[in-house]
């Protein structure tokens, strides 16, 4: 299968180099492409310099910073229109290690799989150098989406995965509106609710030594809100079909 593994960038010139050439090193096959938004710190020099050193390297140059859901969509768009078979999301900073890759790539010889996700909180999944409070954030927020959503997954919000390019068709991205970290929930729950099937594979996910985060309270709270708004709308939809329907008297003349 075709294989386009995208890596959104923002200031991340220091670890680039070294994501990509872990990349090339775990999939010498997958193409690769790295989508900057602009980044002030020279990211975007950078990529392109790998790049016209090794022609498995493309960069999309973005006119600003508009969030990593922006981000994957405008590289979905590209790797659909040149007919890949599978989209792969991936950090920059180090934190999905590219070594990792094949075992994901390795469910999607089950025709019936349509998503990969690189899980932290399968049995085999961990996470290395991260703070209690991150740790509790990203457990206590992914159990809130399995009771919202009722979605069988264990880590919705993991940013380490795989799509079938057919997946991307079906889901319908054309009015995706999340902006941040919410983007990864929202595509699986847009796969889930098309009832296709989701596997996850347990990853170590290990955080970024070089560069800064960037999680923040936005990113946070925008998450919050839609994943409660999709919530109520799904647990509403759920009442409503379980409701007995209105009687009707029949009247009769005499």
């Amino acid at each position: 299968m075709r294989t386009l593994v995208l890596i959104p960038t923002y200031n991340e010139r220091d670890n680039l180099p070294l994501i990509v050439r872990r990349l090339r090193d775990a999939v010498p096959d997958a193409d690769l492409l790295v989508l900057d938004d602009s980044s002030p710190d020279g990211t975007g020099d950078v990529a392109d310099a790998l790049a016209a050193a090794d022609d498995r390297v493309r960069v999309l140059h973005r006119r600003g910073k508009e969030g990593l859901g922006a981000a994957y969509l405008a590289g979905f768009r590209q790797g659909l229109a040149e007919g890949y078979d599978v989209l792969v999301e991936i950090d920059a900073d180090g934190s999905h290690q590219p070594e990792q890759l094949p075992s994901l790539l390795a469910e999607l010889a089950d025709p019936d799989v349509a998503l990969v996700i690189g899980s932290r909180w399968v049995p085999g999944g961990g996470i290395v150098n991260w703070p209690w409070h991150r740790k509790l954030l990203s457990v206590g927020g992914n159990a809130y989406i399995q009771v919202m959503l009722g979605m069988p997954v264990r880590d919705a919000t993991a940013g380490f995965r795989a799509y079938r390019a057919d997946t991307l068709r079906r889901i319908g991205l054309h009015d995706v509106e999340s902006l941040g970290y919410c983007f990864q929930t929202d595509l699986t729950w847009r796969t889930a609710r098309a009832g296709l099937a989701i596997r996850e594979v347990p990853i170590t996910f290990v955080e970024r030594e070089i560069g800064d985060s960037k999680m923040n309270g936005d990113i946070v709270r925008e998450s919050m809100l839609r994943i409660t708004r999709w919530g109520l709308s799904h647990r509403g939809g759920q009442l409503r079909a379980l409701a007995p329907a209105p009687r009707t008297e029949r009247w009769e003349s005499l």
